[in-house]
């Protein structure tokens, strides 16, 4: 069984988020079946666009009792 891999900028394009983001999100580990060769990320072409996790407001929400 052949696995076919594509490129972070094949994924930027098909994703629409930047390069660096999908840095990011490769060495969270939250692409599934993404490999590490050399300094190259190969990320399996049916893998889908992770849930971006990151806040939306821009601000960072604490618990007051803990202030």
């Amino acid at each position: 069984m052949e696995f076919e891999y594509m490129t972070i900028k094949q994924a930027s394009t098909l994703w629409g988020i930047s390069r660096r983001r999908i840095q990011v999100l490769c060495a969270e580990g939250r692409v599934s079946g993404v490999n590490k060769l050399g300094n190259t990320w190969a990320i399996p072409k049916h893998a889908s666009k992770p849930i971006d996790a990151r806040i939306k407001s821009g601000k960072y929400i604490k618990d007051k009792e803990s202030i």
